[in-house]
């Protein structure tokens, strides 16, 4: 595969030891490669490096001459009063198109990612929508290579779904970070993972993420072996460099430089391995008995007069894990809510054991104050927490969520989203519950977090309900899902791929009715239309320039053809690449003669 984009002995550094040294790393055509890390091992910047976001300590960056990259950031940022159409339209403002290409392009591009309406304000979205518009502002400028940083955020799981395979599909190769295990498996064919662990900061893998997986551990055990044996032999040398100076100088002076050596390579390994620790997340139960802790009959619950759930029964018992599904805005929160009691039902009625302890962790860690130091927050009282019966000083329990103690004095709110997220749960682990109710706490946790969260809830007595977008834990952990479909009504599932089946099949039957109706909706409009509306200006300098327009895409379209017959022989990835642009060429002739057509049936 051909070679875009090459990174050699990169460095860069915050604070005194460096992110990542000397890391080197080649992007190919075509390549689909996941990348991964512990929050903060540097992920976001490096794909900042590669797109030229930002300037290395030290190293080079080479990319090939015309090659085209694209990067899509975590936070996604629009021109304020712009539409949708005139943000992918600036996106185009550097290619040598004329304007109905562009206008072409963006419409083609805006219905790829699903909106229907291009006028709308790009800074009126959603989460999701915003970030489906910053996926598609990458893609009208047709990238060679696509560097993507957590595309899976604000995103539900239907959209993650369409993620998945408009990725699969795509013409262009990508570099994904991500902590999504599910999302990794299926848009990966080879992973890396930047971390101190590893010498060079990255470790990479061919195969998917369980392939990885089985690399990596095999990889770090073998450094663990490592630092047991280099151990071994700095206590021998010191035991020898301990004895009195006469026995010394029989030795060489070379052995005294060895032993030195020794300690350096230790010293860099203990710190290497080090960082392969994950938080002690371990939520406590109080070990109640009771066989039924929660009821809800018929619980339904609307907003400004749009039904989100209707019509609910849970029973919830000690060890039933239940999820809760469903896309962004269909009242999830809303629901967990109210089985907390913090809302009350519109209908029915939630009834809780005596004395139930709930515990809930909030969407967006709402409770934490972000002018409280760490140190405040994790221990408001004293400098000792009680954790079950045990009393810990508060930089052994700051220790225990990966927090340093020369953390302790910073600010909740300077804290990254992963830190701020082990803070929460470190907080809600010393409240002994019977009901724990989670909403997105897998968000902004790194994998070695997620796998620590997933075992602990998998052993933990009580009753557990969760809202995640993380398929793997939710196929792991719960025994059933609830999932809401956005419209009023809820059904209960065996699996997040059953609700995701379900709910695919609903929305199709809905376009197909919705296509049934449209020509009859548009035969009514016909009869009422008494006489021809006229062009718009832009529409008449569109229209007059049309058929110069059509001939252009149909000398484009001949020399197309012309380089298929030459790739013929050129091998499959030229021959794929001339298809694939013929065919685009061709779907050019056909949208303008389309629009050519509607706009003559305007003109009247």
């Amino acid at each position: 595969m051909t070679l875009l984009l090459s990174v050699q002995d990169l460095t860069r550094r915050f604070g005194p030891r460096p992110l990542f040294t000397n890391l080197s790393l080649d992007l190919r055509a075509g390549e689909r490669i996941g990348l991964i890390g512990p929050n903060g091992s540097g992920k976001s910047t490096l794909l900042k490096l590669l797109a030229a976001r930002d300037e290395p300590d030290a190293g080079t960056r080479m990319l090939k001459r015309g090659v085209c990259i694209g990067y899509l950031a975590q936070d996604d940022q629009f021109p304020a009063g712009k539409s949708v159409r005139e943000v992918l339209l600036d996106a185009q403002r550097t290619d040598t198109l004329e304007d109905y290409e562009r206008e072409t392009a963006a419409a083609k591009t805006l219905t790829q990612v699903g909106f229907e309406d291009s006028d709308q304000r790009a800074d009126h979205l959603s989460g999701g929508w915003r970030k489906r518009l910053a996926l598609a502002r990458e893609l009208v400028r047709k990238p060679d290579f696509l560097l993507l940083d957590e595309p899976t955020n604000h995103l539900d799981l239907p959209g993650i779904v369409w993620l998945e395979r408009l990725l699969r599909a795509a013409p262009f190769g990508y570099l994904v970070a991500t902590h999504d295990r599910t999302f990794l498996r299926a848009v990966a064919d080879e992973v890396i993972e930047v971390s101190r662990v590893y010498p060079d900061g990255s470790f990479r893998a061919a195969g998917n993420y369980d392939d990885f997986a089985e690399k990596r551990d095999a990889f770090l055990e073998a450094q663990a072996k490592k630092q047991e044996s280099v151990a071994n032999q700095v206590r021998r040398e010191t035991e020898w460099l301990g004895r009195k100076a006469a026995a010394r100088t029989r030795k060489a002076a070379s052995r005294i430089d060895d032993a030195m050596d020794r300690r350096e390579e230790l010293a860099e390994l203990q710190f290497r391995n080090a960082a392969t620790g994950s938080a002690g997340i371990d939520f406590v139960s109080t070990g109640r008995q009771t066989r039924k802790l929660l009821n809800a009959v018929g619980i339904a619950k609307s907003i400004a007069e749009r039904p989100l759930f209707s019509q609910i029964d849970l029973m919830l018992t000690p060890g039933i894990k239940l999820g809760l599904l469903g896309p962004n805005g269909s009242g999830k929160s809303t629901l967990l809510r109210v089985l907390a009691g913090a809302i009350p039902p519109d209908a029915g009625t939630v009834a809780y054991a005596d004395g139930l302890r709930i515990v809930m962790f909030e969407q967006g860690r709402a409770m934490l104050d972000p002018t409280a130091t760490l140190r405040k927050a994790l221990c408001p009282n004293g400098e000792t927490v009680m954790f079950g019966e045990r009393p810990m000083h508060v930089i052994a329990w700051a220790k225990k969520f990966l927090f340093s103690a020369e953390q302790l004095d910073v600010l909740v709110g300077q804290l990254s989203g992963g830190e701020q997220a082990r803070l929460r749960i470190a907080q809600l682990m010393l409240q002994p519950a019977d009901l724990l109710l989670l909403d997105e706490p897998t968000n902004d946790l790194d994998i070695p977090a997620l796998e620590v969260l997933e075992d602990n809830l998998a052993e933990f007595p009580g009753a557990v309900v969760i809202v995640s977008h993380d398929r793997t834990l939710l196929d792991r952990l719960c025994t059933e899902v609830v999932g809401l479909d956005g419209r009023g009504s809820a059904a209960v599932y065996g699996s997040v791929d059953q609700w995701l089946t379900a709910l695919e099949r609903d929305e199709a039957e809905r376009k197909q009715a919705a296509s049934k109706e449209k020509p009859k909706a548009e035969a009514t409009a016909a009869k009422k239309a008494t006489k021809p509306k006229k062009l718009s200006f832009r529409e008449q300098q569109e229209w007059d320039g049309m058929e110069a327009a059509i001939l252009v895409a149909e000398q484009a379209v001949a020399e197309c053809a012309v380089a298929v017959d030459k790739a013929a022989t050129a091998g499959h990835v030229a021959l794929t690449d001339a298809c694939h642009s013929l065919q685009e060429a061709q779907h050019v002739v056909e949208r303008l003669y389309a629009r050519w057509e509607e706009l003559e049936v305007k003109r009247g």
